[in-house]
Parts: C-alpha cells; sequence; structure tokens
C-alpha cells in the first residue's frame, strides 16, 4: 500500500465524493475511513463519511456521525437536516422534527421549512 501523506488524504476525500455521487456509499466510507483515522478532527470528512453511512442506509453510524458533526458546530443547517433525515428514516419522529425545525431556523431554505412544518404546531 501506498504511503498515506497529506496529499493522498486530499484524493482519497475527492475520490469518496465521486464514489458517493456515483452510488458508491459503501466504498466512499472505505476511503473515507483512513482519512479520518489520521484527521479525526476534520469535520468536512466526518460529514461525508455521515452522508455515506446515511446512503447505504446505515443508520446509526450516521447517526453518530452528524451528531459529531454537530458538537462541533451546532449551526450547520444541513447536518440538523440530514440528522433529521436520518431520524426519520429511523422511525424516530419526534427527534426528526426537532432537528428540522432547528435547521430550518439556522437556514430557512424552502426545503428546510417544507420539512419543520412550523405550521403544523407542537
Amino acid at each position: 500500500m501506498p504511503e498515506r501523506n497529506p496529499e493522498t488524504h486530499v484524493i482519497d476525500f475527492r475520490a469518496a465524493e465521486q464514489l458517493l455521487d456515483a452510488r458508491d456509499p459503501r466504498g466512499a466510507v472505505k476511503l473515507l475511513d483512513s482519512v479520518i483515522a489520521a484527521h479525526p478532527e476534520n469535520t468536512a470528512a466526518r460529514l461525508l463519511r455521515a452522508r455515506a453511512f446515511f446512503a447505504a442506509a446505515q443508520l446509526r453510524p450516521a447517526e453518530l456521525e452528524f451528531e459529531l458533526v454537530l458538537e462541533r458546530e451546532p449551526d450547520n443547517a444541513f447536518a440538523h437536516f440530514a440528522l433529521a433525515r436520518t431520524f426519520e428514516r429511523a422511525g424516530r419522529p419526534e427527534a426528526a422534527t426537532r432537528h428540522f425545525r432547528l435547521a430550518a431556523a439556522l437556514d430557512p431554505k424552502p426545503e428546510y421549512l417544507r420539512a419543520a412544518k412550523f405550521d403544523e404546531g407542537a
């Protein structure tokens, strides 16, 4: 195996983006594992891995990664929205609603506002 260095980690990260776009989330996770092992503080890599876990229907790992991203970036509207989708898919509507609303409050994108369902009460 070639020596791992910052440049190969960037290449792996970009390749993981391509794999996720090509609907190969498991391949993306595999590449991101080494990137995150070398750079555990890299929030972008963790967010991409969370998305890959979600796309692979690995909901618990996706949830844990999205939560870790939100610990570091509590104002990340996309991470709240994606975590809400994860909870929704896992059959946890109350947790989903909370994060949909946080996403919409942080960034009033139409998609986030629709999902938040503010007009339906608490």
